[in-house]
């Protein structure tokens, strides 16, 4: 892929100095595993009785250590008691993920997909983890990443949180770096049911829960172009069978400039206005999404069996 090196601002707006109970550990032997992602895992010390499993994919150029170091999702890990895991890309060229390979669009079929897959698999056995609440998140191809498991993973995924992404299967081509200029310009537009179709054939026998998404996008990234935002929209409102058109729309949120939409219970968007590809990670509203402050306690938590 050829995201350029936007690395360093997206970096900038997190900080590393924290305050750990625990390391980042290697994980070598975790399960199908076919393009050979490497697996890093976080286990807090006073880990919760039935942990959360949240996954983070690096954007390109980036690495497994980085999006340890530059998301504060270990130190939550921390407070709350939940396991976070950490894939490094196995494309050195610029460790971008595999999102355009049929394996990896396939539910079960194979590519990076599988491999982080199995890591979560690998978690919530080891840790006895809550099967109903593994979560996805990730910035630029991490946020393509996100896309990809929540569309060929809907049995795993309980919500994803996509971050200047681009649809499930916009950058589809034959091979594991394709890289899709159409894509990335804002070029490939297509309509609900035409996207929807794309998510619903990675798991053609799939019926019932999906997992609820939400997606942020900046006005002016030159990266992967704003029309990707809408296109996500078109595709994932059709998934859920709900209306292109918001159910509630709130300004300003979470920061100035940002429009939230809500499209019905499983799906939302947020527009950044004038923000580029270097859009500001915002933990607590991933936290809040994923409902991963809560332990339980007699409050039933958001899972794939509470819904939203």
């Amino acid at each position: 892929m050829h995201l350029t090196a936007v690395t360093f601002a997206i970096c900038a707006f997190a900080t590393n100095a924290q305050q750990l109970s625990s390391k980042l550990t290697q994980v070598k032997d975790f399960g199908p595993n076919p393009r050979n992602v490497s697996m890093y895992i976080y286990v807090p010390k006073n880990l919760a009785a039935k942990p959360p499993i949240l996954v983070v994919p690096h954007w390109c150029h980036g690495t497994a250590q980085q999006a340890f170091e530059y998301r504060p999702y270990a130190s939550l890990g921390d407070q709350y008691g939940f396991i976070s895991i950490y894939p490094d890309s196995p494309n050195k060229a610029d460790q971008c993920w595999d999102v355009s390979s049929k394996e990896t669009l396939t539910h079960e079929g194979g590519g990076d997909a599988l491999g982080i897959v199995s890591m979560a698999r690998w978690a919530l056995q080891k840790y006895s983890g809550d099967k109903d609440r593994v979560f996805v998140t990730g910035t630029s191809s991490g946020a393509m990443m996100t896309n990809v498991l929540v569309g060929s993973y809907p049995d795993v995924f309980a919500a994803g949180s996509a971050w200047a992404g681009v649809p499930f299967g916009c950058f589809a081509g034959n091979g594991f770096g394709v890289w899709s200029d159409p894509c990335a310009s804002g070029k490939l537009i297509r309509n609900g049911s035409e996207w929807a179709a794309i998510v619903k054939n990675a798991y053609p026998g799939h019926t019932g829960f999906r997992p609820k998404l939400q997606v942020l996008h900046g006005t002016a990234d030159t990266v992967l172009y704003p029309q990707n935002f809408k296109e996500e929209i078109k595709q994932w409102t059709s998934v859920f069978g709900v209306s292109e058109t918001p159910t509630h729309t709130t300004m300003d949120v979470p920061l100035k400039g940002w429009t939230r939409t809500k499209y019905g219970p499983n799906f939302e968007a947020y527009e950044a206005q004038g923000v580029t590809h270097d859009i500001p990670n915002q933990a607590d509203l991933v936290m809040e999404y994923f409902d991963l402050k809560c332990t339980g306690n007699g409050t039933v938590c958001y899972s794939r069996t509470s819904g939203p």
